[in-house]
C-alpha cells in the first residue's frame, strides 16, 4: 500500500472518530426495544427484544444484560431500526439483522435473520441507519443507497414500487456524510452542511412547510450549518454549529421542545438549550447533549425516558439527572442510552424487553448503568473540553477566521485542518498553543472541517463551518 494512501486512510479514521459527540460515531444504537454497543476489540454487543433475531445472537431469545453479537468482527459502527440492526466493518462492509419483512436487510429476501448477514454489492460504507422498515447506506464517495419499504418514497428513488430487497441508489444526492431514518421518512446530511430529505410527511417531518411526502429527496430549505441529524417517528431534529437546535413533525407530548404539542412543518428552534453537540429522538422524546457533557430532555416521559426522575412530559427541554460527561446518545421507543467518556453505558426509561441492559426488566426514571459491558471505543478521540480550551470564530465563517487556545502551559504542538473526506486542507507545525492563530481558508469549499491539535501527547478535535 501507498504510503499517501495508508495516510489518508488514518486521516479518514480519525476523523471520523472525532465526531464523538453527534450521530457520525454510532457507537451506540436503540432501536424499539433492543440496544446496541460498539466494544474496543471491534466487536459488538447487543440486549433487549429478539423478537425477529435483531440481537443477532443466532436465537430469538430476550435478554436483559448485554451479549455478544455472533460472528462479527473489526465493528466500527452500529445502527438500529425498530426491530433490526445494522453494523459497519472497518472493511467497509455492512451486515445486518433482524426483521426483514419489506427486504429492510437488504439481502435479496424478505425473511428474518438471528445472526447477521452481508448487505451484497455494498462496499466503502461509512454510515448506516435504521427506520420502521428501511435502512440507508451512505458510501465513501457520498453516495447513498437504501432498501426495504418505499411505500411512502423513503428509499428517495421514485422507480422502486412497494419495496426493494437490495440497496438501490437514492436518486440525485452526492456527499452526503451522514443520514438518519424515521417511521417511512429519511433525512442526509452533506458535506455543505445542509439536510436534504424524502418521504412520509404526515406530521410536517420533511420540514418544507406541507405535510405532503416526496419521494425524491430535496433541500430543507433555511437550514444551513447543520452538525447532527436525528429522525423518529414523524419528527426530525436538526444541530447547528452554533450550538442550537431544531426541530420539525409532529411535536407528540412536546417531543420538539418548543413549549408547545403543536404540530410544525418547518423547522422550529428547540427553547432554551444553548451549546447543544448531538441529538437523539425516540417514540415521542428527544434527548440531546450539551458540550459540558450534559444531558438534556423533552417530550414523552411517562416511562422515565427522559432520566429527570419523573414520569412526566415535558414540552421543554429538562436535565437528566446525575449524568455528566457524556460524549452520545440515543433514543429508543420509550426509553434512552447515555454513553459517558470513561466508557461506561446509562440507560433510563421502559424496560419491559430488557433494553436497558441492567439484568432487569424494571424501568427506571432515572439512569442506571447497564451491566456486564465490555469496554467502548470512546476516550481514544474527543472534541475539546478541557485541558485545551479552543475557541473557533467567527464559527461559522467565510473563511477568515482566528483559532485561539488557552490553558496550554505555553507547550508547542501542531495544527492541521481536514475536510469530511479526510483531505487536509491546512496545516502548521512548531506553533505555540497559547493565543490566538489567524487563518485564511477562503480558498476552500463550503462545509464542515475539523480542526486537529497534537500537544505531543494527545489529540484534540474541534469543528467548524464555513459558508
Amino acid at each position: 500500500m501507498k504510503r499517501s494512501t495508508l495516510l489518508t486512510r488514518v486521516i479518514i479514521t480519525s476523523l471520523l472518530a472525532a465526531f464523538s459527540l453527534n450521530a457520525f460515531a454510532q457507537q451506540i444504537a436503540a432501536g424499539d426495544n433492543h440496544s446496541l454497543y460498539v466494544c474496543a476489540d471491534g466487536t459488538a454487543q447487543s440486549w433487549g427484544t429478539n423478537t425477529y433475531g435483531q440481537l443477532g445472537t443466532g436465537t430469538t431469545t430476550l435478554t436483559v444484560s448485554p451479549v455478544l453479537v455472533s460472528t462479527l468482527t473489526g465493528i466500527t459502527k452500529v445502527a438500529a431500526g425498530y426491530s433490526h440492526s445494522l453494523f459497519v466493518k472497518n472493511d467497509g462492509t455492512a451486515w445486518t439483522c433482524g426483521r426483514n419483512l419489506n427486504g429492510q436487510l437488504g439481502d435479496g429476501t424478505t425473511t428474518d435473520r438471528s445472526t447477521p448477514l452481508q448487505v451484497g454489492g455494498l462496499t466503502g460504507i461509512i454510515a448506516v441507519a435504521g427506520g420502521a422498515q428501511h435502512s440507508l447506506f451512505v458510501k465513501s464517495d457520498g453516495t447513498v443507497w437504501a432498501c426495504g419499504s418505499n411505500n411512502f418514497g423513503q428509499l428517495g428513488n421514485i422507480s422502486v414500487a412497494g419495496y426493494s430487497t437490495t440497496p438501490v441508489q437514492v436518486t440525485g444526492l452526492t456527499g452526503i456524510i451522514a443520514v438518519a431514518a424515521g417511521y417511512g421518512h429519511s433525512l442526509f446530511l452533506k458535506n455543505d452542511s445542509t439536510v436534504w430529505a424524502c418521504g412520509y410527511n404526515n406530521g410536517g417531518q420533511l420540514g418544507d412547510g406541507s405535510t405532503s411526502g416526496a419521494y425524491h429527496a430535496f433541500q430543507i430549505s433555511g437550514l444551513t450549518g447543520i452538525v447532527s441529524i436525528a429522525a423518529r417517528d414523524y419528527q426530525s431534529l436538526f444541530v447547528k454549529s452554533d450550538g442550537t437546535a431544531w426541530g420539525c413533525g409532529g411535536n407528540f407530548d412536546g417531543s420538539l421542545g418548543d413549549g408547545t404539542t403543536t404540530m410544525r412543518t418547518t423547522p422550529t428552534l428547540v427553547s432554551g438549550l444553548t451549546g447543544i453537540a448531538s441529538v437523539a429522538t425516540g417514540n415521542a422524546h428527544s434527548v440531546f447533549v450539551k458540550n459540558d457533557g450534559t444531558v438534556w430532555a423533552c417530550g414523552k416521559g411517562s416511562a422515565g425516558q427522559l432520566g429527570n426522575g419523573t414520569a412526566s412530559n415535558h414540552l421543554t427541554a429538562v436535565q437528566a439527572s446525575s449524568l455528566a460527561g457524556i460524549t452520545a446518545t440515543a433514543a429508543g421507543g420509550q426509553y434512552s442510552l447515555y454513553l459517558k467518556n470513561d466508557g461506561t453505558l446509562w440507560a433510563s426509561g421502559s424496560n419491559l424487553g430488557g433494553e436497558l441492559g441492567d439484568g432487569t426488566a424494571m424501568g427506571k426514571l432515572t439512569p442506571v448503568q447497564v451491566t456486564g459491558l465490555c469496554s467502548a471505543t470512546t476516550t481514544a478521540v474527543n472534541e475539546i473540553t478541557e485541558q485545551i480550551n479552543v475557541s473557533v470564530y467567527p464559527n461559522p465563517s467565510n473563511g477568515n477566521f482566528s483559532i485561539r487556545m488557552t490553558g496550554s502551559n505555553g507547550q508547542m504542538g501542531s495544527l492541521e485542518i481536514c475536510n469530511v473526506l479526510g483531505k487536509k486542507v491546512y496545516a502548521a507545525t512548531n506553533i505555540q498553543l497559547q493565543g490566538s492563530t489567524d487563518i485564511d481558508l477562503s480558498f476552500a469549499p463550503k462545509g464542515i472541517y475539523l480542526v486537529k491539535i497534537v500537544d505531543g501527547v494527545n489529540i484534540y478535535y474541534k469543528k467548524m463551518i464555513l459558508e
